[in-house]
């Protein structure tokens, strides 16, 4: 877990072994999501570099009883 400083216009610095971890570029949009007392930055993503994120999901699905 990384620590973090609020500047005084509302920034942080995301730490350099976690933008690498995650392939963060400058300029890149993330989405900010407030979870209780916690936040989560969830980085947005190009449609092409989605590809085969599901890969070896199951996708049979069960049937619901009142279905058959």
């Amino acid at each position: 877990m990384e620590t973090v400083t609020i500047s005084p216009k509302f920034q942080v610095v995301i730490p350099k072994n976690i933008r690498e971890t995650l392939g963060l570029t400058a300029g890149q949009k993330v989405q900010v999501i407030a979870y209780g007392n916690r936040l989560e930055l969830i980085p947005e993503r190009q449609i092409g570099q989605m590809r085969g994120f599901l890969k070896g999901i199951d996708t049979r699905l069960e049937p619901e009883e009142d279905r058959l």
